[in-house]
């Protein structure tokens, strides 16, 4: 960090499903390793951190769709608890370190260069299952909403959050549409132009039925809004992953 102003902090060892296999580890590699980092940042004169929070995770059960940044935060998982407390220590290290700092809470990002071994990323997983003729395996009844938001989309943000002046420090990050599993399917085949096979399981305790972003502060106040259409991103993704292949 030495000789640099801005600090992304996109890093995370976790994801929800295996935060709750493993809470402490949650706790000591993300939040504990986090505030290392504030203090790294303050020793190097950083001049603001922006965070990689999560828009799915951190608000817990809906009061009401879509959600303002405003909405209570009540997280049912572990993942969504260490980044609301990152969240919470930021505004502390302004406070006493004058660490100035802006959040993103980003809904569910898809596209180019997302792992495909990994148990989080719906849309480039079931993709790129599809293109195999693989079986896409869907936790529950495939009716769990979600905001999904190209990757290219949410590099702006974070372009966007490195200049930032404006009063408010939390953003939501998303579409502003919701969509659900089986929607991503049907979209998915009329990509392909034939049908894909699904699998369905129990569902997840920890899956809230909806989540939803309402993005209006981020449009007025950083000067961002979404440029690529679902369909478009999924496009950019099969490209993408065809090219793997070849």
């Amino acid at each position: 960090m030495e000789g640099c102003d801005i600090l992304f902090h996109l890093a995370w060892s976790t994801l929800p499903k295996s935060s709750n296999e493993n809470i402490v580890y949650d706790c000591e590699t993300n939040l504990v390793a986090t505030l290392r980092l504030l203090d790294a940042a303050c020793k190097y004169n950083i001049k603001r951190v922006v965070f990689t929070s999560s828009g799915g995770t951190v608000y817990g059960l809906p009061c009401e769709l879509p959600i303002k940044e405003t909405h209570p935060t009540e997280p049912i998982v572990p993942y969504g608890i260490t980044k609301l407390t990152v969240e919470k220590y930021l505004k502390l290290y302004k406070t006493i370190n004058n660490l100035d700092f802006t959040v993103l809470r980003i809904a569910n990002p898809f596209g180019e260069r997302q792992q495909l071994t990994s148990a989080q990323g719906a849309v480039t997983i079931f993709l790129a299952k599809a293109l195999k003729g693989e079986t896409i395996e869907i936790w529950g009844d495939g009716k769990v909403i979600r905001d999904y938001i190209y990757i290219k989309d949410v590099a702006e943000a974070l372009l966007k959050a490195m200049d930032h002046k404006g009063s408010f420090d939390v953003f939501n990050i998303g579409s502003g549409r919701g969509r659900s599993l089986n929607d991503i399917v049907s979209a998915i085949e009329s990509l392909l132009e034939r049908p894909v096979s699904c699998r369905y399981l129990p569902s997840r305790k920890f899956d809230v039925p909806a989540n939803v972003l309402d993005i209006s502060r981020a449009e007025t106040s950083l000067g961002w809004a979404p440029n690529t259409s679902f369909e478009q991103g999924l496009i950019y993704t099969a490209e993408w992953l065809k090219a793997l292949e070849n």
